[in-house]
């Protein structure tokens, strides 16, 4: 039994495995897609980028807030300033819209019940770039994703998380649920008709950034999730 397993064992590594003829090429396997994304988090890489990118915004708001006419930042809230790591990796980078989150660092968490809790902390070089710019009479929106039933819950997690003053906190309406761009370009227009200069407009997302509508864009990273 031994030297048949043996024998059997060799042929196996002795055959090349080649891929077959006239089939589609493969996405990436997600899985390995999965172990990527948590050790570019685990490894402090993803933090370090993402300070980077804030690094530069700071320095752009505080040599342009000067020059304009009352000058404004855009802000996106989940992964740009709020970090909801705790349940993504919960959810094993899948999307639970539904149910209870009440078993962390176990999984399922609902995404609902996770943003309603209001435990998602601010990440660090964001608020101090929040700091920064207020202290250079620069205004503060956020145009969110989040539908408008979760607006207290945003409120009050934006203020367990040390930020207490804005200008303008825009979700999006109940009955909108097309494409992100198509609901914050035209939420920053509103924002610029109001007198404003935006600045600078930060998201994770580059459906957060499309359509213009500020004068420079900054891309956060971000590999665990996309929303078009």
């Amino acid at each position: 039994m031994t030297r048949s397993f043996l024998l059997a064992a060799g042929l196996l590594a002795s055959v090349t495995f080649m891929p077959g003829t006239g089939l589609a090429k493969q996405p990436a396997n997600v899985g390995d897609a999965i172990m990527a994304a948590s050790a570019y988090h685990d490894s402090g890489d993803y933090q370090r980028d993402f300070d980077a990118v804030t690094a530069q915004a700071r320095q752009w708001i505080t040599f342009e807030a000067p020059k304009v006419h009352r000058p404004a930042i855009v802000l996106d809230i989940d992964e740009t300033t709020l970090s909801n790591w705790d349940e993504i990796r919960a959810d094993a980078f899948g999307y639970i819209p539904a149910g209870p989150c009440d078993s962390l660092p176990k999984g399922p968490c609902g995404a609902i019940a996770w943003e309603k809790s209001g435990r998602a902390p601010a990440f660090a070089s964001m608020k101090a770039l929040i700091d920064e710019a207020q202290a250079h009479h620069v205004a503060l929106f956020f145009i969110t994703g989040r539908h408008e039933d979760e607006r207290e819950a945003t409120a009050k997690n934006l203020r367990l998380a040390g930020i207490t003053h804005w200008d303008g906190l825009d979700l999006r309406p109940m009955t909108s649920h097309g494409y992100a761009a198509h609901y914050k370009t035209p939420t920053r227009a509103a924002i610029e008709a109001k007198g404003y200069t935006i600045i600078a407009s930060l998201g994770d997302q580059p459906s957060d950034l499309e359509g213009g509508h500020a004068e420079k864009a900054f891309l956060l990273p971000n590999p665990f999730y996309r929303v078009p």
